[in-house]
């Protein structure tokens, strides 16, 4: 089946693209390399030894990538696209709006067009904002804390109507948590090529140097440390995650349904920097810094809907996340960064 991975050269596309050729799929990259680059495509391949279409091209703009459509016989879209930093949403608002919704709306209709059924839909916890209870279940009320994760709640209601309007569809909201660390291989891993949106490549660019000291954000929550709680998923996990997604709607009724993908345990950023030192033998020095706007205290996952359902359950620990994060920014980051 040929599968369209919108953002398929981020972070998060490229290890779900590398997965899903391992279970026998045939993805199709859409990316404006906004936050990625080509030399991953060129990786993709290395690792796979197999061709994999890519098309350069921004969602907001369909003429770019709709041939994609009448040239392959296209079964089902992952949709990571989208703009994520938490804290530029707040300050960008309106760009962040523009760039999600507008996207997302592009490419759903030509879904509708070319009558392509299945989706897998990349969201977040953010969707839950403080959480009422932990570790959180797919019920737990919505109500999110920041532009970012307001267009993920958006989409996820704009994706509810739609499948009311065409019954046919099948929709897995995927509401991902930390996502971290890199492919075992070493060959691919988080790129940013602006400001992270995630703290392991803060903390991989500290021990490497290129950053002189990690900033972290808030010691006065009401946790053990002082410092904000997160459920760490390492990105194999993750990727995985989607395969038995993509399997599930394939093998259903028509249906919509949204699944948390975490580990259900939630660490400090103390307690990763320890982790990380112990692992690597690298020090990570830091410093406090204020609270940012939109961050919670604590967030971790139910993840047992997934496990029920989907079959799916993240088997690495936090340490095989340092470990192949700090592999990646050891040996190979550097090689992206300069291209």
């Amino acid at each position: 089946m040929h599968v369209v991975l919108t953002g398929g050269t981020g972070f998060i596309g490229s290890h779900t693209c590398a997965a899903l050729m391992e279970a026998g799929y045939d993805p199709i990259l859409i990316d404006n390399l906004s936050n990625s680059t080509l030399e991953v495509h060129r990786r993709l391949e290395e690792m796979t030894g197999k061709r994999i279409p890519f098309i350069q091209a921004d969602l907001r703009d369909p003429a770019s990538y709709e041939d994609v459509f009448t040239t392959y016989n296209v079964g089902a879209v992952i949709h990571f696209a989208g703009w994520k930093a938490v804290g530029e949403s707040v300050e960008k608002p309106l760009d962040y709006y523009h760039n999600n919704l507008s996207g997302t709306l592009q490419l759903l209709s030509l879904m509708e067009k070319y009558k392509v059924t299945r989706m897998v839909f990349s969201s977040s916890a953010t969707v839950y904002g403080t959480p009422q209870i932990t570790p959180i279940p797919e019920s737990h009320p919505l109500e999110t804390l920041n532009p970012y994760g307001r267009t993920k709640l958006m989409l996820e209601q704009i994706l509810l109507d739609w499948f009311h309007a065409l019954p046919s569809m099948r929709i897995a909201v995927l509401r991902y948590f930390n996502p971290a660390g890199a492919h075992p291989s070493g060959a691919i891993g988080e790129v940013p090529t602006g400001t992270p949106a995630n703290i392991m490549p803060y903390i991989t660019q500290t021990a490497a140097g290129i950053r002189p000291k990690l900033r972290i954000f808030g010691n006065d929550y009401p946790t053990a440390d002082g410092t904000g709680i997160r459920d760490y998923i390492h990105i194999q996990d993750l990727a995985s995650g989607h395969v038995r997604a993509l399997d599930h709607i394939n093998g259903s009724p028509p249906m919509y349904d949204t699944f948390n993908l975490g580990t259900g345990n939630g660490w400090s950023v103390l307690e990763l920097i320890r982790t990380f030192e112990q692992i690597t033998g690298q020090t990570i020095p830091h410093t406090f810094a204020p609270r940012r706007p939109g961050d919670v205290a604590v967030c971790y996952a139910d993840p047992s809907k997934a496990e029920s359902v989907l079959g799916w359950k993240a088997v690495h620990t936090l340490e095989d996340i340092c470990r192949d994060a700090w592999r990646w920014e050891s040996r190979e980051a550097e090689l992206y960064h300069s291209r």
